[in-house]
This record gives structure tokens, sequence and C-alpha cells, in this order.
């Protein structure tokens, strides 16, 4: 289906069938659940979500058209619009929220404040996008949404008699089966790792025992998987090595392993916080035609708003003059919360002010981010950073100083998070729906219900999780929260949270940050952007984007290696399916696509359960916990991936 001039949607304008339906509401609310609950969980552990459009779609489908024996490719798109809006609201909370609990700020995850702050940065992110939907989906012909066209392929490969949901759960199960083996009765190692001194410098190599990083590593491919790969090499080893090397002295009767993790929780991974920072802005400068281009756009389009326009069906956003009354109360709420959560006014409404700014700029920014690189590849950590320094920044010089001045900040952080990552979700969903001839406004009410389904069980799954494995600390040198006795292995990294409380609490309460390690992490950048430009002039298929390397360099080396090894998995599936044709490749892909989204929301749930099991006080024996049966246990999982994607069935 080619876009145009005289391009026709999958469905008409002029043709009615069943869409904003009961059933589909109620399948759509389940899936947001499911899939915020499963992103709140891997966004912790590994610092990255993954877009749930597509699993949504194709168990939407095996729902509706599968069980039900009903259900139009409308149905099915309201359902997927419902359901992936939950992962975008994990997103934005677990890159922000966590932080407050990290500093000390906060001692649990009040319910209230939390469920309000996920509802009110939810609808911001949807209002400030609407007038942005035309100009963004309909006009830009560069921005693709690569999820949303992906998602659009799905519904109508299902419409026509296609499904797949078999793939997603059964592997859905192998994915659960396999973390109770990994955190349950320990057949399998969380870790392999080891490490060795020579010649007065600490080498380290290990990787995590997860199908779900594997699965991550799969659906964002082979470049964006070793970028992230090279990002902990960078770190891990050439960092760690040199670092350890140059200061042998201090670690003198430590073990090597031991040594390694000191290092770069104490010093190398704040390289990352400066290659994030300069990554996000030079994410923003790369964009900045289309930004301006716009914002120009979304201002017309809120003044424009009221007038009486007789349109198709397929270009009915929900009326402007409501959505700009529906942004008053919303913005009044948020003021009522941060004025609650603070306790001076004065600090509330420079937070306030300050989260309009950002979070009507930062939406424009996403929506047409994710239309040129897609959601997965969405700068948001770098969003969020640019949000942090310029309220930390206006809020201290209205001499907000201490932890009340840092709960500021994070607030107006976390709303505008919620409402960047939200406004991309958003923005691919109405491309589907562009595309399968979908009605907006409908699709926009949809979202709403999507974000504010999960809204609900978001500050209890934090909690489970903060008591059933505690975070790492802001230093990297401790467990916050966590069952007792529990150990920096064990914990979630929370990495962008831990980033943002080290930030914020360097900012607020004066304490040291090695800046050294900053602005080599600033430097490093700097030359990945370089390079990539270089790539770029010469049209080279291989980019180096500077986000994935930023991200990597800041997380683990343990998480990148398994995020790089699906990568390459998915790179040796394409290759071998595409000596069949391209058709069998995309097809390939797709299989491969749903096997490993289960793979993600079965270790992810599971993940939720056990931590519930580990509270209740439930205790778990220990079976065996060896190395070479995790791997082979692993590279099980890994032939199932591979089996799927070449050798299942049509999806």
């Amino acid at each position: 289906m080619v876009e145009g001039k005289d391009f026709v949607p999958y469905v008409p304008a002029e043709k009615t069938i069943p869409e904003f339906t009961l059933e589909a509401i109620i399948l759509g609310v389940i899936l947001t659940i499911i899939f915020a609950a499963a992103n709140v969980y891997l966004g912790l552990y590994a610092g990255m979500t993954v877009c749930a459009s597509i699993p949504a779609a194709v168990i939407s489908m095996g729902v509706l058209k599968g069980v039900l024996r009903r259900g139009t490719i409308l149905e099915n798109n309201i359902a997927q619009t419902v359901g992936s809006a939950g992962e975008s609201l994990a997103a934005g909370i677990i890159f922000t929220i966590p932080a407050l609990v990290i500093v000390g700020a906060w001692n649990d995850f009040p319910y209230w404040p939390i469920m309000l702050v996920s509802l009110l940065g939810g609808l911001l992110g949807i209002f400030f996008m609407i007038p942005l939907r035309h100009a963004f989906i309909v006009e830009e012909k560069e921005l693709i949404y690569p999820e949303g066209v992906a998602c659009d392929k799905v519904l109508e490969v299902g419409d026509k008699g296609g499904a797949g949901i078999k793939y997603v759960f059964s592997a859905l199960a192998l994915g659960a089966l396999f973390k109770f083996f990994v955190s349950g009765v320990k057949i399998v190692k969380g870790t392999v790792e080891g490490a060795v001194g020579a010649a007065r410098g600490v080498f380290y190599f290990g990787s995590d025992m997860s199908v779900a990083l594997i699965g991550v590593g799969y659906i964002v491919g082979l470049n964006i998987g070793l970028l992230v790969f090279i990002g902990g090499a960078i770190a891990w080893l050439v960092g760690i090595p040199i670092y350890s090397y140059l200061h042998a002295s201090e670690f003198v009767g430590i073990a090597p392993v031991d040594i390694a993790w000191r290092v770069w929780s104490t010093q190398i991974r704040y390289m990352g916080v400066g290659a994030m920072l300069v990554g996000g802005i030079w994410s923003i400068m790369s964009a900045r035609h289309g930004i301006v281009t716009g914002f120009k756009k979304a201002v017309t389009g809120f003044k424009g708003g009221g007038k009486a326009v007789k349109i198709k069906r397929t270009d009915a956003d929900l009326p402007m003059n409501y959505v700009m009354l529906a942004i008053i109360p919303v913005v009044i709420a948020i003021f009522i919360l941060y004025y609650w959560v603070i306790g001076t006014a004065s600090i509330s409404l420079v937070a306030t002010l300050t989260m309009i700014v950002a979070g009507f700029f930062f939406v424009a920014v996403s929506s047409y981010v994710v239309g040129l690189v897609g959601s997965s590849n969405n700068p948001v950590s770098g969003m969020t950073i640019c949000t942090v320094l310029f309220a930390s920044a206006l809020l201290l010089a209205f001499g907000m100083t201490g932890m009340v001045g840092l709960i500021a900040a994070m607030m107006v952080a976390a709303v505008v998070c919620i409402a960047s990552c939200t406004a991309g979700d958003v923005s691919q969903d109405l491309k589907t729906g562009y595309l399968v001839g979908a009605t907006p406004w409908r699709q926009q009410l949809g979202q709403m219900i999507g974000v504010a389904a999960p809204g609900f069980i978001m500050a209890p799954i934090l909690s489970l999780l903060l008591k059933g494995y505690g975070f790492m600390s802001a230093t990297g040198t401790e467990v916050v929260g966590g069952p007792p006795g529990q150990t920096l292995a064990g914990a979630l990294k929370a990495p962008q949270a831990s980033m943002f409380a080290a930030l914020t609490d360097m900012m607020f309460t004066g304490k040291p940050l090695p800046w050294n390690m900053f602005f080599i992490g600033a430097i490093a950048a700097v030359l990945v952007i370089i390079v990539d430009l270089i790539l770029k002039s010469k049209k080279s298929p291989f980019r180096m984007y500077v986000m994935p390397v930023a991200v990597g360099i800041y997380l683990p080396l343990t998480l990148g290696v398994p995020i790089f090894v699906g990568g390459i998995i998915n790179s040796i599936v394409r290759r071998i399916a595409r000596k069949s044709g391209a058709a069998a490749e995309e097809e390939s892909n797709h299989r491969g696509v749903l096997a490993a989204s289960g793979l993600i929301a079965g270790e992810a749930v599971m993940g939720i359960g056990i931590a519930g099991i580990v509270v209740a006080g439930v205790f778990l024996p220990t079976i065996i916990e060896s190395n070479i049966v995790s791997l082979a246990i692993i590279a099980l999982m890994i032939a199932f991936l591979i089996y799927v994607a070449l050798k299942g069935k049509k999806a």
C-alpha cells in the first residue's frame, strides 16, 4: 500500500464497520495492564522497553477472530491501540520515579501520587500530540513511523487469515519457565561472569542469562544491539582496565570481579551520563527543522481548532476546542499534585510552568523523532536529562535547594518523560490507524483508556519489585530495598533512575560527581557523532547512533551482551531466510519478533511473580547453579527462537 495523492486506506472513509466496541476495549485494557507490568520489570532490569503494538495486535486477532469468532480489523486496531499504551506509560515511570526512592526522598512508592502522575502525564502527552497528527502522520512523508507501518501489515495479514498467536503464547510460557529456573529454584545462574588481573589492570567479561534481553536484541536488530555492546566495551573492556591500572594501589586484596564492579559503579558509568546528555542534545539538534515545523503546526492547530469543518471519518480528530478545555484541568491537577508532594506553592508553580514548556516541546520532539527512527530508538533518556537539568537550573535560580528542590525537579521530569513516551506511542498507533482506515478520535479515546488503566497498578508493581529485588543505589555500591542479604548482582539496576538520582542528588545536595568521567563520556559521544556523520555521508547501511552507545556505556556489560546476541540471531535468521526471497525474509522476521515478544513478556511477568513470592516469605530451594547448565538451557531458548523464525508456519 503506497501513500500519496490518491491514497486509500484499507477500510475506506465512506465504509463503516464495528470499531470502538466493548470487546475490543476490555481486551485492550487487559493487554495494557499486562504490557505495562512486564515493561516496568524489563525497564528496571535492563533500562530498555520494547514496543507492544505488534504483540498486542497479534493477541487481539487471536482472541477476537480466533476465540470469539468475530472482530473487524478496526476492532483489532482499537484493541492494540489501548493495549500498547501501557508500555509507554511504564517507560516514562521507570525512567524517573524510582529515583525518588533511590535518593531517599521516599521510602516506598505512595499510591495516589504515582497513579496521578501516570494518568496526568499520559493524558498530557495525548492532548499535546493531537494537533500534530495531521501534520506529522498525513503530510510529512519523510516520517515513516516504522512500528506503526509494521503493525498495519500485521493487522492486514491477520484480517486475511494470518494470526501467529501460538508463537507469542508458546514463547511466553518458555520465557516464564526460564525465569523461574533463574530466580525461583535457581537451576540457571542469573549471571555468568569472570575477571582476571593482568599487568595491574582488571579485565572482566560476563553475561546475564536472560531470554528477555535476547528478545530485546532480536527486536531492535543487529545495528542497535552492536552499538549497545560497543558502549559496554568502551566502559568495561577499555575504561575499567585503564582505571584499575592507574589506581591499582586502591584495590589491593580485592577480587578482580569485585574490582571491576566497584570501578564501574563509582567511576566509569558516569561516562554514560555525559554521553547521554550529548546524545540527547544532538538528537534534538538533528531534528530541529522538523521540530520547529511541528511546533508551529501544533500552535496553529490549537488556535484554529474551534472551526466547524466537514471532514472525512478517517481524518476526524477530537475537536480542538475540547482538547484545549481538557488541558486546563489536567494542568491544574498537576499543580495540585506538585503542591501535595512538594508542600510549597511557589515551587509547585515554578515546577508546573516548567513542565508545560518542556512537556509541549518534548512531545513535539518525540512525535517527530519516532517517525524517523522508531520508538525503540526514541532518545527519551536524553530528553529527560535535558528536562532534569533545565528544571534543576530554574529551581536553583529561585533558591530552591535540598530535598524539596530535588523532588520538584524529578516530578517535572516524570510528567515530561511520561508525556513524551506516550506521544511517541500515540504517533505510531495513529500511523497504523491512518493506514488501516481507523477513526482518529476513537483511537485517541482508546489511548486515554490505555494510559488510565495501568496507572492504577503502577505503584503496587514498583513496590513489589522494590521489596522483592531492591534497586542499585545512585553510587552503585549498595542495594536500596530488597530482601535481607540481597546482593548488587541480584538487584534491579534501574539504569536511568539511578542516573537521574545521582544527577539531582549532586545538584541539590552538593554531593560530588566524578566530573572527569562525565567529560570523557561527552567527548566519546562527540567522536561517535562524527563517525556517524561520516557513515551517513557514505550512505552506509550501518550507523553509529550515539544514544544506544551512550546507554551501553551506562549499562552493566552483562546486560549488553545478551542484547548483542539477540541482534546477531536476528541477522543470521534474515540472511538464511533471504535466500528464499524478500517475502520469506519478512515473514520469518515477523515470526521471530512474535516469539521474542513472548519471551520478553514471559520472563518479565514471572519476574514480578517471583518478587511476590519473595515478599510473601515463601522459601524456594536452590537446586543447582552451574555455568554449563545455564549456558545449555539458554542455548535451547535461542534454538527455539531460531526454529520459530525459520521453520514456523505462516504467521
